[in-house]
């Protein structure tokens, strides 16, 4: 059971849980009613290929989705063991339930009218939000995750490249069914925005870079990120490839502020310094997000 996160019946954390399952799926009901399946987009997933069913067929789509969802977890438990817990059977259920009742009470009319880019926008906005809430509660989305973790099993390959794949295809059966060739445009349009939100809510946005430095004057530059910009950082003794000389790089991570005052800093006492400027996704630790409050957020 070492892939299942629990908590303790009815404590705060177990509140929080199934508090953010059950909003999260409420918001990914609305992207997929209110934005996304007006407009027969079918982003991936098993409620993509709901979407296409309904559309064909006249099925409804929450109902079509958990029907497809319940072998999927049995098969992963099947295959897989014991990864699927409490919390994703639980919010498989509420977005199946959270879809039927926004189909019941609002129907299958798009909530922004004759906008089929802007409502995707919505939609990728929405489905990223609630799908990131989903994921901050320790549960998986499910459905064709469930099948690429299945295939990645007998074959090895990489699960990131298998779950795009599988979407893909599935946008491609949107193609197929409406012959419309900006529905899969439009459909893996939602899917990047969909996964950048993710990234958000999980990440937080932050502007910090991760910077290497590699100078004669690293001294210098030390104390200018000590004293001065009351940062810390690492020095690790490197050589160089070209002439084996020893150097001295300095890791370290500033905002965007402190990487203007630095750079122009180092301009003037080493202008022949090398310096890699990375994006920091998510930066944890002492003068930063502490890693405590990470892992209880």
């Amino acid at each position: 059971m070492a892939f299942i996160v629990k908590e303790k019946l009815f404590s705060k954390d177990w509140f929080k849980a199934y508090g953010l399952i059950v909003i999260g799926t409420l918001i990914m009901a609305s992207a997929y009613v209110l934005f996304i399946s007006p407009y027969k987009f079918a982003p991936g997933g098993v409620y993509g290929i709901a979407i296409v069913l309904h559309h064909l067929f006249g099925l409804p789509i929450g109902l079509m989705g958990l029907a497809m969802d319940i072998p999927l977890v049995i098969a992963g438990f099947i295959v897989l063991g014991p990864r699927f817990g409490a919390k994703t059977i639980t919010g498989m259920v509420t977005l199946s339930l959270w879809i039927s009742l926004l189909e019941l009470t609002y129907g299958y009319k798009p909530f922004v009218a004759d906008q089929p880019l802007l409502s995707s926008i919505y939609g990728g906005f929405l489905l990223g939000l609630g799908l990131g809430l989903v994921f901050k509660s320790k549960a998986t989305s499910g459905g064709s995750d469930i099948i690429a973790m299945i295939i990645a099993k007998y074959t090895n390959l990489p699960l990131g490249q298998l779950m795009i794949w599988i979407d893909s295809a599935i946008v491609l059966v949107g193609w197929a069914a409406f012959q419309d060739p900006i529905i899969p445009l439009i459909s893996w349009v939602i899917i990047f925005i969909t996964g950048k939100v993710v990234d958000v809510v999980l990440q937080g946005i932050n502007y910090e870079k991760t910077l290497f430095i590699i100078s004669d004057k690293y001294e210098e530059i030390e104390r200018k990120i000590v004293d001065d910009l009351r940062r810390g950082g690492t020095s690790i003794n490197g050589k160089g490839i070209y002439n084996q000389s020893d150097r001295t790089i300095i890791f370290t991570v500033v905002n965007r502020r402190e990487l203007a005052i630095l750079q122009d800093f180092i301009h003037r006492i080493d202008p022949n310094a090398f310096l890699t400027v990375i994006d920091a996704n998510e930066v944890l630790g002492q003068g930063f997000k502490s890693l405590r409050d990470k892992v209880s957020s």
